[in-house]
């Protein structure tokens, strides 16, 4: 029986473990190791419960959702306060007419500009636009009313587009 157990959590993590990948460097920021740490703490209270997790109807979801809290308690403890000092290259050039989804110049600008909200505020763009999660799924993932997302989606996107200078987060995420 245990080894039916782990051998089925290590098929699930391998197939998860670059999509949580994804979704943690974009959480963090672009801070890979940080989001190698997140994903190493997903997977492993995942397995904490992995016998219960027959019971959750998504258990991709639930880790997502997993990974989100994570992501948000690291947050609130002192040591997340320290930022790196080195800078990051140039945005992309103004007047540029379309945007690529595969330029790392763009990828970077995002990630920087993702570093300027508020942990909850990159957590609800990053379920709602990256994840492509409803507002219900996201406030359940949170733990928060769904008004709550409403409020801080718009917000959020509204703090993007300055920060970017008028884009569409919408628009790029969708790639």
């Amino acid at each position: 029986m245990r080894t039916s157990r782990a051998e089925e959590f290590k098929e699930f993590a391998a197939g998860r473990a670059s999509h949580l990948y994804r979704s943690a460097c974009l959480l963090t920021s672009g801070d890979v190791h940080l989001a190698e740490d997140l994903v190493q703490e997903t997977l492993s209270r995942m397995y904490v419960l992995w016998g219960r997790a027959r019971r959750i109807d998504n258990p991709a979801a639930y880790a997502q959702t997993v990974l989100v809290r994570t992501f948000l308690t690291h947050r609130r403890r002192r040591s997340a306060s320290e930022r790196p000092l080195a800078e990051l290259p140039e945005g992309p050039r103004p007047g540029s007419s379309r945007a690529d989804p595969d330029d790392p110049a763009l990828r970077m600008t995002l990630l920087r500009a993702l570093a300027q909200l508020t942990p909850k505020d990159r957590a609800v763009v990053v379920l709602r636009y990256w994840e492509d999660r409803s507002i219900e799924e996201t406030a359940a993932a949170l733990q928060v009313s769904q008004a709550a997302v409403r409020t801080r989606c718009v917000r959020a996107l509204g703090r993007l587009r300055v920060l970017l200078g008028g884009g569409s987060i919408a628009e790029f995420a969708a790639h």
